[in-house]
């Protein structure tokens, strides 16, 4: 990210309530978000002659990144992440759009695909200012605690 993208970001320096908790939070979602997306997977098998059932995880992998993609680019944050009040944010400052949704959504996917870069992510998490992980870093996105009008 350059100095004219963070400008449009929250400072973790002079604004750190925005940046407060988010990790954590990012977890509680993650974790809501897995059983939302096994629940909306079950509803599904009997519409596929319960065939779904042979491959479970795979049915799971296309409902979760449908999931995420339409949840994130509807509100700028999954049904978990509005439970612990989180969102995302653009290098702008903006919320997500449903290019930056689906980018954000396949970033996540290859991380689940690879599982070196879902440590790095969250190492990265746990380690840098604005708490991003690795698709935030290359989308130049933020994950902040939300609040009424940004």
């Amino acid at each position: 990210m350059t100095m004219q993208d963070i400008w449009h970001l929250p400072d973790p320096e002079t604004q750190p309530e925005f940046y407060a908790d988010v990790p954590a939070k990012r977890l509680v979602a993650f974790v809501v978000d897995t059983l939302v997306i096994l629940g909306l997977s079950l509803l599904v098998v009997p519409f596929t002659a319960f065939t779904g059932l042979f491959f479970f995880p795979l049915l799971m992998a296309v409902v979760g990144f449908a999931y995420r993609v339409v949840t994130i680019a509807r509100a700028s944050a999954t049904w978990g992440m509005q439970l612990v009040a989180i969102e995302f944010r653009a290098r702008d400052g903006g919320r997500f759009d449903l290019g930056l949704a689906f980018a954000h959504t396949l970033g996540l996917a290859i991380s689940f695909g690879l599982p070196v870069l879902q440590v790095v992510s969250i190492v990265l998490m746990l380690t840098q200012p604005r708490g991003q992980g690795l698709s935030d870093l290359v989308l130049g996105s933020v994950a902040v605690n939300r609040r009424a009008a940004m």
